[in-house]
């Protein structure tokens, strides 16, 4: 794509260091006279930011882990040490903290880019399958890395993950207790993710080397998704994009800023700076929020897929979540890469970009929450006021029999205006009828579950020195839970890219694109031919 190299050596020196290692030739191709498409926007810086973000995180983790214990026992205290004792150690452990959540912001824009501006179509698919490798290597990262400070949030994640990892046919159990290194999670489980979490990030380093690499060879896509033909069409990397690159970097660090020194810990979630307690529970399980999406993707499964059990559907549909993307390149069937021109494709990928945000605050939620429901919850009790109570025990012949026992001894007291059977063992129990009397009946209502079942409880301390027992039949509405929500959702996220994507490729008329990127195309009218 850069063409033969332009570099020209000054002095004897870089004559010399050229000849034997042309490595400031490679720079100069590659971030000074790297021919740029003269129309890419701001949307394009956010390869700038990531890389800034990737140094910082590197850093920062290399000096923190001259401080950390990965310990069961002294982890958490070696946290607060690093930030009250460690000098500046409150501002590296705040940087990398809210550094990683920098990075995913970062990453989920460039992101978005790609998929309205089609960067992932040919020649670009292996650009857009490394960038993805990239991705799947920083949850893993921050999986790790949320685990390490060992609070009850660490804890209970790394807990719940791994024994999700568990579902996986075949290969699950043993996965499991690889990364645990036992049975559950403990000292082994620390020291793994410790190491895993220190080596990721050179790894993603490695790969982003063949990502820069990638786009290089097959040159960057731009705007109008058209490819370069001359000359014309771009301009050097040096100054032009470097000055904007400088310019939205320097935002970037202002908002960075911003959240380090006054906000550190609005990203994070307060049961984190509790130590780990392996025998308390917090009350909800929530992972960072940029994984809060494929959380909410995982738990949208409540029910059985036939021989596949909940619990593994949610794994599965979380993990084709990400690999869905992988494979994108070939599902978008249109030959025009922007969505620029695709003005249906433009309307689904907004909705698509709503339901994505939409995932990440169902993460955040109960899932049990009602967001609607078509009335209230109501129970009706039933009981006798006045009434004679008549015990019978009950003796069956064999456990099987005990059904046919408990029914006959109910025909026997048909005449009673309440009876009700308890069964004490296998084989024995007793009916208490109650006869005479007058019935009674009460119907109470309340917004939710708990309420209603509050509202029983009252009802029966009031009037339960007067009835022996109760009958309690409950009414539930319909309800549209934060669960049916992010079902709804995960369907329109699949639907997205294995359905909508294909057919708007083979039935969408889209726009005319220009012949080139030279060409104005501001007016209104397009040139050149789709």
């Amino acid at each position: 794509m850069s063409g033969p190299s332009t570099y020209e050596p000054k002095s004897g020196f870089t004559r010399w260091l050229d000849k034997r290692l042309p490595i400031i030739r490679l720079g100069y191709d590659s971030f000074v006279a790297y021919p740029t498409p003269r129309n890419l926007n701001y949307w394009w810086t956010f390869g700038a930011m990531l890389s800034l973000c990737l140094i910082v995180q590197i850093v920062t983790g290399v000096v923190l882990a001259m401080h950390y214990v990965p310990h069961i026992n002294l982890a958490f205290s070696s946290v607060q040490r690093i930030d009250r004792d460690v000098p500046f150690g409150w501002l590296i452990q705040n940087i990398h903290s809210v550094g990683a959540s920098m990075f995913f912001l970062a990453v989920y824009i460039h992101m978005f880019r790609g998929l309205y501006y089609g960067s992932y179509k040919a020649p670009r698919e292996l650009l857009w399958i490394l960038g993805c490798v990239i991705y799947l290597l920083m949850v893993g990262t921050a999986f790790l890395g949320y685990t390490l400070p060992w609070g009850q949030m660490s804890f209970w994640g790394a807990t719940v993950i791994t024994n999700l990892l568990g579902a996986l046919p075949v290969i699950g159990e043993s996965i499991r207790n690889w990364l645990m290194g036992g049975f559950s999670v403990d000292q082994p489980t620390i020291n793994r993710f410790f190491s895993l979490h220190y080596l990721l990030p050179f790894v993603i380093a490695g790969v982003v080397a063949l990502h820069v690499w990638a786009l290089h060879e097959s040159g960057q896509n731009n705007p109008t998704g058209v490819e370069v033909k001359s000359k014309a069409d771009t301009v050097p990397f040096t100054p032009h994009a470097t000055m904007k690159d400088l310019f939205a970097t320097t935002l970037f660090i202002m908002l960075f800023a911003v959240f380090v020194f006054y906000m550190p810990d609005a990203l994070g979630h307060a049961d984190n700076y509790i130590p780990a307690n392996p025998l308390q529970t917090p009350p909800e399980i929530v992972p960072e929020w940029y994984l809060l999406p494929f959380y909410a993707i995982l738990r949208a499964f409540d029910f059985n897929i036939g021989p596949i059990d909940s619990k593994l559907a949610g794994v599965l549909a979380m993990f084709a979540a990400i690999g869905v993307l992988f494979v994108l390149p070939w599902l978008d069937t249109s030959k025009v890469r922007s969505m620029r021109y695709r003005p249906a494709a433009r309307q689904f990928f907004l909705v698509f970009a709503v339901v994505c945000f939409g995932l990440g605050w169902c993460g955040g939620q109960n899932p049990g929450n009602i967001l609607a429901k078509s009335g209230d919850f109501t129970a009706t009790l039933t009981w006798i006021q006045g009434g004679q109570v008549a015990t019978q025990p009950i003796e069956a012949q064999s456990a099987a029999q005990w059904e046919e026992a408990a029914r006959a001894a109910e025909q026997g007291a048909q005449g009673a205006a309440m009876m009700a059977v308890t069964r004490s063992g296998a084989t024995t129990g007793t009916l208490r009828a109650v006869s005479g009397g007058s019935p009674q009946t009460r119907t109470v209502r309340a917004a939710t579950t708990d309420e209603l079942e509050t509202e029983i409880s009252a009802v029966k301390a009031e009037v339960g020195s007067a009835a022996p027992f109760f009958t309690v039949e409950r009414y539930t509405p319909f309800t549209f839970t934060v669960t049916r929500l992010a079902q709804v959702l995960t369907l329109y996220y699949f639907l997205f890219f294995l359905i909508i994507l294909p057919l708007l490729g083979l039935r969408e008329t889209p726009g005319r694109v220009p012949d080139t990127i030279a060409k104005p195309v501001g007016d209104g009218q397009t040139q050149g031919a789709a």
